[in-house]
């Protein structure tokens, strides 16, 4: 749950055993790296080329920059790994870990991020993504993974806590219910990206890929939608709510559940905005307080219409 922002390594920063590594992955010196923008991660991220005119795609984080980074990165190798090729995702292609620096070689998807704010184009085509990853991945086929509820439970909460320190949010009491029924309808046997956003999406002539999977869990088919579509509301332009209404996963879901799931993905930004920002991701509490604000407002019109 996160966002762009953030301060990256650039490939030549990487240290020799680590660029080392990695070509030993692909099985040839690097000779070209362009940098990629976006993300909050300050590891590196780069489309490289070899000296056989391989390309691939490069993430690398260390623990000293950001142990929590790190650990998404192994978190994300073993999802990679474990992902269908059907699905639209890219395939992994090997990984470095020292202990210290994990890299992950990625296959290079021919693609760009979708500019915001959005565009209905784009919209459309990762929606059709999510549809295709709703049907070729229910039930989950990838195993071990944690569910959404208890991935989520904690960031649901935010509200509770908020309350707690005396935090004034008008209609405090119907947003911790509201939480609360959004945590309680996270349940589903559907693999879930849980962190859609333009800079986790490339787009291709194929369609959208979805890239970034450190976050992946089981939950409801509707939840990647719902995430989508909180940076299109954010960014405007569009109506999210007939969106939400006709999106092949979100149409047949209970919009109350929707509307509940919504608070809690406020409470986790709200809350989590007030915290000192982590090591190395000096953006990531302004940018939950400008979503958070967004989404309380978006959850607001859509419990003041209900009947």
């Amino acid at each position: 749950m996160q966002g762009s922002g953030g301060s990256r390594l650039r490939w030549e920063d990487l240290p020799p055993h680590v660029r080392a590594g990695v070509q030993d992955v692909l099985g040839a010196p690097v000779v070209r790296a362009d940098s990629q923008a976006g993300g909050f991660s300050p590891g590196s991220a780069d489309r490289v080329l070899t000296a056989t005119g391989r390309r691939a795609f490069v993430k690398v984080a260390s623990a000293a920059q950001n142990p929590h980074s790190a650990a998404l990165h192994r978190r994300e190798g073993r999802v990679s790994a474990a992902l269908p090729p059907s699905l639209p995702a890219p395939r992994l292609l090997g990984v470095h870990d020292d202990g210290a620096w994990v890299a992950l070689v990625l296959e290079e998807v021919d693609g760009h991020q979708p500019p915001l704010p959005w565009r209905r184009a784009d919209v459309d085509a990762v929606l059709r993504a999510l549809d295709a990853l709703a049907r070729g991945a229910t039930p989950c086929p990838v195993p071990e993974l944690p569910a959404a509820a208890d991935e989520l439970r904690d960031d649901f909460a935010g509200f509770e806590r908020l309350a707690a320190d005396g935090v004034p949010l008008d209609g405090m009491e119907e947003l911790r219910a509201l939480a609360r029924r959004g945590a309680a309808a996270l349940r589903g046997d559907t693999l879930v990206h849980l962190d859609l956003r333009a800079d986790n999406v490339l787009l291709t002539a194929r369609g959208a890929v979805l890239v970034d999977w450190p976050h992946a869990c089981r939950g409801p088919a509707w939840l990647d939608a719902l995430l989508l579509l909180v940076e299109v509301e954010r960014h405007g332009g569009h109506d999210a709510d007939a969106l939400l209404a006709r999106a092949p996963t979100t149409r047949d879901a209970d919009p109350d559940d929707l509307t509940a799931a919504l608070a809690g993905f406020a409470a986790f930004f709200l809350d989590g905005a007030r915290r000192p920002a982590p090591p190395g991701l000096p953006t990531v509490r302004e940018f939950q307080r400008v979503q958070g604000e967004a989404l309380l407002a978006w959850v607001r019109r859509r419990a003041g219409s209900a009947p």
